[in-house]
């Protein structure tokens, strides 16, 4: 059997940083045109009360997605890019 078919399987730190990153991608996608501020979109991904992980996987999570060109940071406001909304675009209308 292949880990992969393991739901029970403890995730990678890259495999985790994936999902967190493909997870606020798909959340800023979704609420575009309106843009998010980072405390916004913790609290729709974690809630009001989220522990420390979760908020700096977040913060991470923002930073990587910023840093390969797929979110637009200003101060605190969240937005994706030209690129993001083409490729979803595609995605979703293939």
């Amino acid at each position: 059997m292949h880990d992969d078919d393991n739901p029970r399987r403890l995730l990678l730190n890259d495999e985790e940083d994936d999902r967190t990153e493909a997870a606020i991608l798909g959340l800023v996608l979704e609420e575009h045109p309106t843009q998010l501020t980072l405390r916004e979109l913790m609290l729709m991904m974690v809630g009001p009360n989220p522990d420390t992980g979760d908020t700096d996987a977040i913060e991470r999570g923002v930073r990587d997605l910023a840093g390969t060109g797929l979110l637009h940071r200003d101060g605190d406001t969240i937005r994706p890019t030209v690129a993001a909304l083409r490729f979803h675009d595609l995605l979703i209308n293939r």
